[in-house]
């Protein structure tokens, strides 16, 4: 691994390491035992040693390196090697096509710091005559061994495209397909090969592809790209080039600065002068691979998506024939990241060696490379559910599922449209139209024109000898001369001063940013007020590092709740990511350190909007913004290649050995390692100016260093800086031993059982937050959506545990596989007993409630009520989502899993040795804690799921056990939830208990329940109603306590109960007495004065008390509303539950209130409404009300409208029913206020009340209309079974 010990000592070379890969005729031919390793990788094939030698897989070496060493950042020769060439040594014959190609690579360090390598692979002649032997020997053994072989063509056909690892005809370099016919001698039993895959060395000449490698510490592709390019020209040419190649090679590691920020430089290769350039400390990083290239290959809208994959750390594969393609795709595509960085594990060319990598349990972005005429299909990959996988050469994206889109998604690509179509680009994928010029082709021609200005160029630079300086001198003073020499001044011969940089450098370069700048103005506009929601509550950089874990840095729920809703699923996941945190750390800690690079630029951009208020006023609008300074960038970009600020030293010749490296066509000579270890000893202006400025940012770094406690600083910065980064486990290249690999592994277990343990705390912690709100303690700090995404969290980590080390799979998803698994050997074991399936131990839960039998709890039950119940998931990843979702609703997840993994054998079966599911003490770890979660109520499973059929079972409870048996009436039932009612239902006579199926009501809030008083025994008496959802689980109870009849109790034939959630437990549950309190409940019942306590029989509640109860009622309806809409739970439970504001308005009408039995028949409120009404009306008719105020003469008449509406509807729902329809309307139409001062002021009041009632007490009667008043900020809407028949 490239190493480096941070980027206080970043490098100003331009290039660190020049390589030269290819085959060691020392050591001869070796072949890639690592390349085996992709056996399971096609199905379970691996090296078909059935091919022709020349197709198989021999190890490459690198040759030689220069320099020995840097300090700083060592040469790591395995991975370079494994770089330079993935699939190892290419042989080829003079038959097939040797054209060069280009590709390139980089290497992450464990700091996340990247170090690159450009590659230029050409095919040699092998004139080593052990090779051509060896090579020869192996031919004739591959012949003999088929022609004597099995002779079927179907086994032998399988050659073309068995296993990854025999894919040895690299992609990149197009070889001739010409077949020979079958009934030639080569064709016959040889397995399919043509004559191009066979060598005879008599008549053959022998390539072998060699590898020319620079590695820099800056991405400069353009640059690298055309040095090696003339480099390749200079081998390839009959002519030997102007100097030995040792002196490029040396100017380029040596002589060759970086660009200062903001500056462009010119340097020299073999033939052409080669720029590049560097952006300014206020624009986007250096970002050098085509982006247009990217768009053209996938297409914008795919790209985007892709882009969204990796933004939400999903895991992200990338499949070519071509290597240059999956680089360019995947660092087109972490540039457009910024200002966040990619966080995880990032290999864009995954070696034959490292793809057990795979099956890496965590967010990766890798490319692996495919053979010509693969099937995609038959690529196995371990996992799958959260993989998005991009085939590049076929132009396709398959997308996880359940995927949020990017916010403004169809506005983005219009924009990202336009800017590809000014630039002449194809924004349709599938066609790349950038004219893309051979490797071996210059950068285009050069005008001589511009020689002279070089050359002025240069001795400005002091770049020039004495001779050359004089031939300058005599062309500038003859002018005929240098027109005769073709090096004339004149800008019309010259056509410039850019010739130096090719168009297409320059068209890439400017369509790279204004990309880039569409994406970065798209993160300004979303994040441009983050800092406000950054929490910096550490007092010193020291504690902040200590306590990071248990921390919270970021006010979520805030932030989300300030953005507009279309981008709420987007940002809700984004949020909770990696490279999220690590942007919000990196500003937490830039109070005690320099900003980092990205921050600051960001940061800036943001400031600069702000100044020019380009952002729109309200905070929560969705429209689209384009981008302003498209046009600016590219003109910044255009400016530093057109016109160059420094020009490089130019090659020359080093004191080197006559009669070394000599120069023969077509052949890399060997190169004089004594002149190219070391850096020159004389000090040139660009030479020693890296080396003066670095001791100078040292010197004066340690004079900062003395005034502080530097060394705790430090120490305490780099922890800070590796936060959250555990889990990110890098491919080490060097060292690729199974001890190694194991403790990898190990690493992953680790990082999977911390990941579990912090997504299991934060879940518990929050949603016990948000109970401990509803008891009057703290504030909320979740919302729904942080909760879905959370859930959705825990699914895709439960998935990447599953496919951790798994080796038997049936479709995508890991956990659904091992549960299909489990089902059917359940089933076979019930086969061979005969038994009804045990489904492992099955339980039941115990219900306290009377007349439910118990539901069974099994882990193959709830498989069942997945597959039938939710017929709109068609794959095994959504199946398993469902599953997971109901599991943790019926609070059994742990439970579940536990029996699935007790199944030892079957595991094993599974399962490799070092993966997560066998590693016994971890796993047990690992169900502790969802066991946790067991501590709060979910609904992810029945609020997600909101259009599936569910049967509900119903049970009616009695008070006397045959008062149903005496009715003689029809009775019926109808059961309301948050998401719809189930319709009126005939309850068959002499029943209690029915089931019935209807589509998924959410949250029980009341049951209709009612009989239509026919026969002579037409009365009813209910304790209450049982509503039980058979797949969750979930118990509703209805309490009742009163007749429904006429003539008995207030007359009702139909009363609304409200319901509420009970918990049903099981045994060991009971035992521990470990409950939650019940959701539907008033949240207050166990700490303040309840109402069923203040009207028990013997405790009358006093005045102070019914009014602290209203003030209760009145202030958890306005917290209702100031919840988000998707948080607020059931209003019909607070304003008619119990402790709700009909309950609480009743204790108020009852207190003082007469309601002595006047001839053994009771008073209700509503019959003093009724006199209320009967009065108002008959005082109206007699002109008695001229003193009345106008207003309150519309209130009477509203107030008496709405009673005689409510009497007159064709509900039989008794007295206390219609007071509490009237409690209801008039909340909802804000009339309440106005009509308790009527019935106070009303003379009936003196009959029927006390002179002690609250109703007689005008402060009091004040004090209420003025609690009653604050209701009127807020929209109260109904439910339909509330206000059903009554239209008011």
């Amino acid at each position: 691994m490239l190493g480096g010990s941070g980027s206080a000592l970043a490098p100003c070379r331009f290039a660190l390491y020049f390589c030269a890969c290819g085959l060691d005729t020392d050591t001869g031919l070796e072949p890639d035992e690592l390349s085996g390793l992709i056996k399971w990788c096609w199905g379970g094939r691996g090296e078909n040693l059935e091919q022709s030698p020349l197709k198989r897989t021999f190890k490459s070496k690198v040759l030689c390196h220069y320099p020995e060493n840097v300090d700083w950042n060592p040469f790591d020769q395995d991975a370079v090697s494994m770089l330079c060439m993935p699939k190892g040594l290419t042989f080829c014959t003079q038959r097939d096509r040797r054209d060069p190609w280009f590709h390139s690579f980089l290497i992450t360090r464990e700091d996340g710091s990247r170090t690159y390598g450009f590659v230029l692979t050409f095919y040699e002649e092998v004139t080593s005559p052990q090779i051509c032997s060896a090579m020869q020997t192996l031919q004739q053994m591959h012949h003999a061994e088929h022609a004597t072989s099995d002779t079927s063509p179907s086994s032998s056909s399988s050659s073309s495209m068995d296993s990854l690892a025999s894919s040895m005809d690299e992609a990149d370099s197009p070889s001739s397909s010409s077949s020979c016919p079958p009934s030639s001698p080569q064709g016959r039993g040889s397995c399919g090969d043509c004559a191009g895959t066979l060598y005879d060395a008599s008549r053959d000449t022998l390539y072998v592809s060699k590898a020319l490698c620079l590695i820099t510490p800056m991405p400069f592709m353009h640059a690298c790209r055309r040095f090696l390019t003339q480099l390749h020209r200079a081998i390839a040419s009959p002519q030997a080039p102007p100097l030995p190649l040792e002196s490029y090679i040396h100017n380029v590691l040596y002589e060759v600065p970086h660009p200062p920020p903001g500056r462009s430089l010119k340097f020299h290769g073999v033939y052409e002068p080669i720029v590049c350039q560097r952006p300014g400390p206020g624009e986007l990083p250096l970002a050098d691979f085509p982006l247009g290239e990217a768009f053209c290959l996938l297409g914008v809208e795919n790209l985007v998506q892709v882009f969204t994959c990796v933004l939400l750390e999903m895991q992200v594969l990338l499949f070519s024939q071509d290597y240059q393609r999956l680089m360019v795709v995947a660092e087109g595509i972490t540039t457009l990241l910024f200002p966040f960085q990619w966080q995880h594990v990032y290999v864009p060319i995954l070696p034959a060696s490292l793809l057990h990598f795979l099956d890496a349990p965590v967010p990766y972005l890798m490319g692996l490379q495919s053979k010509e005429g693969t099937d995609r299909s038959k690529l196995e990959l371990p996992q799958e559910a959260n993989l998005c996988f991009v085939d590049i050469d076929h132009h396709c994206v398959e997308l996880p599922e359940d995927f949020p889109q990017f916010p403004n998604k169809t506005e983005l690509i219009q924009e990202l449209t336009d800017v590809l179509r000014s630039f002449g680009f194809s924004p349709e994928g599938g066609a790349v139209t950038v004219p893309r010029s051979p490797a071996g082709a210059g950068p285009g021609p050069r005008l001589k024109g511009s020689a002279l200005k070089e050359l002025a160029d240069d001795r400005r630079n002091g770049n020039l000898s004495a001779d050359d300086l004089a031939a300058l001198e005599l062309l500038q003073r003859n002018p005929a001369l240098a027109q005769r020499a073709g090096v004339t001044d004149s800008e019309d011969e010259a056509g410039g001063r850019g010739s130096e940089v090719d168009a297409e450098e320059l068209r890439n370069a400017k369509l790279n940013v204004q990309l880039r700048e569409v994406f970065a103005g798209r993160f300004a506009t979303m994040f441009a007020d983050y800092e406000s929601f950054v929490i910096q509550s550490a007092p010193d950089l020291e504690s902040w590092v200590t306590n990071r874990e248990q921390m919270h840095n970021f006010d979520k729920a805030s932030f989300l709740s300030d953005q507009a809703e279309p981008f709420l699923p987007f940002l809700s996941h984004f949020i909770e990511t990696q490279m999220f945190a690590t942007f919000v750390d990196n500003k937490i800690m830039s109070q005690w350190e320099e900003k980092e690079p990205l921050l600051r630029v960001f940061d800036g951009r943001i400031e600069k909007a702000r100044l020019y208020n380009i952002r729109a006023p309200s905070l929560r609008s969705s429209a689209y913004q384009r981008c302003t300074v498209l046009r600016e960038s590219a003109q910044a970009i255009e400016q530093r290649l057109l016109k160059i600020d420094h020009t490089a030293i130019h090659p020359h010749l080093l004191d080197m050995k006559i009669g070394q490296g000599r120069f023969q066509q077509g052949f890399f000579p060997k190169l004089q390692a004594d002149v190219l270890s070391s850096p020159p000893t004389s000090n040139n202006r660009w030479s020693s100016r890296p080396a003066t400025a670095q001791r100078r940012n040292d010197r004066n770094r340690h004079q900062c260093e003395l005034g502080l406690d530097n060394s705790l600083k430090e120490k305490y910065l780099q922890e800070a800086r590796t936060l959250g980064k555990a889990v990110r486990q890098q491919p080490k290249l060097s060292d690729l031993s199974p001890a190694v690999i194991a403790q990898t592994n190990w690493k992953f277990v680790e990082g999977l059982l911390k990941e579990c343990r912090l997504k299991t705390k934060r879940m518990l912690v929050e949603k016990m937050g948000r109970e401990a709100v509803e008891l009057g303690h703290g504030e909320v700090n979740i919302t729904g959506l942080e909760e879905n995404t959370l859930i959705a969290s825990l699914c895709d980590l439960l998935e990447r545990i599953w496919s951790h080390g798994l080796q038997v799979k049936q479709g995508k998803s890991a956990l659904w596989s091992h549960m299909l698994h489990y089902q059917a050997r359940e089933e076979r074991l019930e086969l061979q007993a005969e038994s009804p399936v045990s489904s492992g131990p099955e339980r039941r839960k115990s219900d306290p409630s009377p007349g439910l039998s118990t539901l069974p709890v099994s882990l193959i039950q709830d498989m069942r009520c997945v597959l039938p119940n939710i017929s709109e998931i068609k794959t095994d990843v959504g199946r398993s989502r469902a599953w997971i979702r109901l599991s943790l609703e019926k609070k059994l997840l742990s439970q579940h899993l536990k029996q699935l993994l007790s199944n030892h054998s079957l595991t094993k079966k599974l399962y490799k040795r070092y993966a997560f599911l066998r590693c016994e003490e971890e796993r047990e770890q690992f169900l502790f804690h969802l066991l946790s979660l067991n501590a709060v109520d979910y609904f992810c499973f029945t609020g997600v799921f909101t259009t599936i059929n569910i049967p509900y079972r119903a049970v009616i409870v009695p008070i006397k056990k045959l008062s149903n048996a005496m009715t003689t009436s029809n009775p019926w039932v109808c059961v309301s939830g948050e998401l719809g009612d189930s319709g009126v239902m005939q309850i068959p006579k002499n029943v209690l208990e029915m089931t019935f199926e209807c589509q998924n009501l959410g949250k029980m809030t009341t049951v209709q329940l009612g009989h239509d008083n026919s026969g002579l025994l037409a009365k009813w008496l209910v304790d209450c109603v049982m509503v039980r959802n058979e797949i969750t689980g979930h118990t509703y109870k209805f309490p009742c306590g009163r007749w429904l009849g006429k003539g008995v109790d207030d007359g009702s034939l139909e009363r609304v109960l409200i319901g509420e959630l009970m918990v049903p437990c099981t045994d060991e549950e009971a035992g521990r007495g470990s409950k939650t309190p019940p959701l539907q409940r008033s949240p207050n019942q166990t700490r303040r004065i309840s109402m069923s306590s203040l009207s028990s029989r013997g405790n009358k509640p006093t005045s102070a008390q019914i009014q602290e109860v209203v003030g209760e009622a009145v202030n958890n309806i306005i917290k209702h509303f100031h919840k988000p809409e998707k948080e607020r739970g059931i209003l019909t439970v607070l304003l008619c539950g119990e402790s709700g504001l009909v309950s609480v308005l009743e204790q108020f009408f009852h207190h003082g209130f007469r309601s002595a039995r006047l001839f053994q028949k009771s008073v209700f409120i509503w019959d003093f409404v009724e006199k209320a009404v009967m009065y108002m009306e008959s005082t109206d008719q007699m002109g008695d009300l001229q003193e009345t105020p106008e207003p309150r003469g519309l209130s009477s008449e509203t107030f008496c409208r709405y009673v005689s509406g409510i009497n007159s509807a064709p509900r039989s729902i008794g007295k206390d029913g219609k007071f509490q329809l009237l409690v209801c309307l008039g909340a909802r139409d804000r009339l309440l206020s106005d009509w308790l001062p009527l019935l106070a002021e009303c003379p009936v009041i003196t009959r029927m009340y006390e002179d002690v009632a609250m109703l007689r007490d005008r402060t009091t009667v004040s004090a209420l209309v003025g609690v009653l008043q604050t209701l009127h900020d807020f929209p109260i809407t109904l439910e339909t079974s509330l206000v059903k028949g009554v239209d008011l």
